[in-house]
């Protein structure tokens, strides 16, 4: 936005220059991007931000520069004429949710010609172009005062009067730019009996445009919906100075100033007749009080204020004083300009950036207390930890996603609740298109992830997430919902060297496996246990859930067919989702230190021929049972299924390593003690050798 100098030193006494002027704003929050000379005036560019609409006029920068410089504002209008309404058919506002306050003028036998010099060079300051005396007086007011504002030929008006009302469908206007725009039902038009005159907050139109013919005026100065102006200004690609004021929000109390100043440089610079002024209000403007204790200041910035100086500020950027307990709270009530003012940071903002952010130190806050961790943190640290180590990358999901995944997948167990009506967490409003649900899952966050790698030819994925999950809890509205902490593991691709680029074998649900184990010691929990069930997302055959102390927690497998074809995966991906939430809760294992043997190993290696409900796992469980002496692990090497070892058999190899702490076993000892085992997994188990 562009500012003039010398416009500025009418409405406020400037000892500054102007760069030291811009300077002092800069530092005040209103950025100033450049200053340019045009003659022996100076033009200062600003980068203001949204929420600082008040800023968009000279009399805004001259409200700033009088809290930074304690001059007082010096605008001044000669006659201060307040609306007689004494014509209630001139204006007629049908959408009053629309237009909050409509002001009208009627100014008769005008003379529409060049405006002064004087006044062509402000406007041409600040970016405008000059049409006539009538149109650049609109918008030289429009800089000064921030109040967009539009005159009509009164004429031109059918039965000379004006309807605020939402457009048809079916009508049409062409505006000032002379362009045909289609309008429909959700946009507001001033209209005069018959049909649309102008678009509301944004553009008037050509057939009621001021002309070197016209001889009576219909200002119209107004405040209309922010919300339906931004629109209305996006729908029709139309942005003009007067609607990128309205959207951002103008002072409703400043209506009758404008109009007011904007009829004296009328009747001074047309010759015109002030005969009528009408003010609709329907909707009145709600003063917004906001509450001030000294010391938040200190709290929030860490700087001392004194009460004195907190006063003074406010009042002078705009802000009233209601009431105030010596010492202890201030009630302030927000000027009607300042629309980015609610609560009582704000206020604490508006105090220090006057004061100078410069003045904040660079002193630490006090510490109240020696920082810890949560509880559980270490372990979900070191669960972090290993699963980097074991080569997976860490993602971070969106929480929304759509809601075609409800029948695809099966969830957690506890999680959902199957007697509700609604199970899941819906949104009133997306933030991502088609996104409608909070994740019940981890899982379609981490194969979007999958998918986004394979795009990109990245075949060989590792991944993981620790996130929460949302479920609803009660068909009773506003219940908050049940939220679990889980973790999430898929894998797809080969297993490759650091050094080498072709991959040595392909990932399979063992490696899964693997992973899911170290994780469970990683928190420090016993072993889990993988039992072969139908999990909905999975694969038969390559599917299990994952249990501790008979409690399941989760599943593990193979990503189903009928998901990797929506996918469209061309690979095996291998999946795992485990409540982290519910093992966490669960006591850890005390680690207890044993010394690591010196001694060597002797390895044993024997296929077992099992039928197949019999998985490694329950062998391993029953071995680890007995505490044979000296064996040290028990490892799954592989498992072969043919027609020489019969239909309803399998041949399960497994490893044996023995061990002792104290001395060098020999072949007799070990022997003595595997004879053992296979005797005891033939005759409580029904297992028998493969090979003798």
């Amino acid at each position: 936005m562009y500012v003039s100098y010398n416009w500025l030193k009418d409405l406020i006494k400037l000892d500054l220059s102007p760069s030291d002027l811009a300077r002092k704003l800069t530092e005040s929050g209103l950025a100033v991007e450049s200053i340019q000379q045009i003659g022996d005036d100076y033009v200062l560019n600003f980068d203001l931000t949204s929420n600082r609409a008040d800023c968009l006029s000279h009399l805004g920068i001259a409200r700033e520069i009088r809290a930074l410089t304690g001059s007082e504002i010096s605008l001044k209008i000669k006659d201060e004429k307040i609306p007689d309404n004494s014509n209630e058919k001139l204006v007629n506002i049908e959408a009053p949710d629309l237009c909050h306050r409509f002001t009208a003028r009627v100014i008769k036998n005008v003379k529409v010609r060049p405006s002064p010099e004087w006044l062509i060079r402000r406007l041409e300051a600040v970016g405008e172009r000059s049409i006539n005396n009538i149109a650049d007086i609109t918008n030289y007011v429009m800089h000064e005062l921030g109040q967009p504002m539009h005159a009509f030929d009164l004429n031109k008006l059918e039965e000379n009067r004006i309807v605020v009302r939402r457009a048809r469908d079916i009508e049409q206007i062409v505006t000032l730019d002379n362009v045909p725009r289609k309008l429909d039902s959700s946009m507001l038009a001033i209209c005069d009996a018959r049909k649309p005159v102008a678009i509301a907050g944004i553009m008037g139109g050509a057939h009621s445009a001021i002309s070197t013919e016209t001889t009576d005026v219909l200002l119209e100065v107004a405040y209309f919906d922010k919300n339906c102006i931004r629109q209305t200004s996006r729908k029709l690609k139309l942005s003009t100075e007067a609607s990128y004021r309205f959207e951002r929000g103008v002072d409703i109390e400043n209506l009758i100033r404008a109009s007011n100043r904007a009829t004296e440089l009328i009747c001074e610079l047309a010759g015109g007749e002030d005969v009528e002024f009408v003010d609709v209000y329907p909707t009145k403007h709600t003063e917004i009080q906001v509450v001030l204790k000294p010391t938040r200041i200190r709290d929030l910035i860490g700087l001392e204020v004194p009460t004195e100086e907190i006063l003074r500020i406010l009042t002078l950027l705009g802000f009233r004083l209601k009431s105030s307990a010596l010492n202890q709270e201030m009630i302030f009530s927000v000027p009607s300009w300042r629309h980015d003012v609610s609560i009582e940071e704000d206020l604490v903002e508006e105090v220090i950036r006057i004061v100078g952010y410069d003045k904040i130190s660079e002193e630490l806050p006090p510490s109240f207390g020696a920082g810890e961790y949560r509880e559980n943190e270490d372990r979900k640290r070191n669960l972090r930890k290993t699963l980097v180590d074991l080569g997976c990358d860490e993602a971070i999901c969106y929480s929304f996603i759509t809601a075609e995944y409800d029948e695809d997948l099966q969830f957690i167990p506890g999680l959902i609740n199957q007697n509700l009506q609604e199970k899941f967490i819906s949104l009133q409003t997306s933030i991502i298109e088609g996104a409608i649900r909070m994740r019940p899952s981890l899982i379609p966050g981490l194969l979007e992830s999958v998918r986004k790698n394979f795009n990109y030819g990245q075949r060989n994925v590792k991944l993981f997430e620790i996130g929460r999950v949302f479920a609803s809890s009660s068909n009773e509205h506003g219940a908050f919902p049940t939220e679990r902490e889980l973790l999430a593991v898929v894998i797809t691709g080969g297993y490759t060297l650091q050094d080498r680029a072709i991959p040595l074998r392909e990932l399979d649900f063992y490696d899964l496996k693997g992973i899911i184990e170290a994780a469970f010691d990683a928190m420090l929990l016993p072993s889990p246990e993988f039992k072969a069930e139908s999990i909905k997302h999975l694969r038969t055959g390559q599917a299990a859930s994952i249990y501790l102390f008979n409690q399941p927690f989760g599943f593990i497998g193979r990503l189903s067919d009928q998901i990797a074809q929506k996918y469209k995966f061309r690979q095996p991906v291998f999946v795992a989702e485990i409540d982290l939430e519910g093992l966490l809760a669960l006591p850890r294992i005390k680690p207890i230190y044993k010394a690591w043997s010196i001694y060597p190993s002797i390895i044993r290696d024997v296929a077992l021929l099992v039928t197949p409900e019999i998985t490694f796992a329950e062998i391993k469980r029953a071995i680890q049972s007995q505490n044979f002496p000296h064996l040290y692990s028990i490892e799954f090497v592989e498992l072969y299924v043919g027609k020489e070892i019969g239909e309803d058999k399998r041949s399960l190899t497994i490893r044996f390593e023995y061990r002792s702490s104290d001395k060098t076993l020999t072949e007799e000892e070990v022997e003595t003690v595997h004879d053992q085992i296979i005797s005891f997994l033939e005759q409580n188990m029904k297992i028998k050798r493969r090979f003798s």
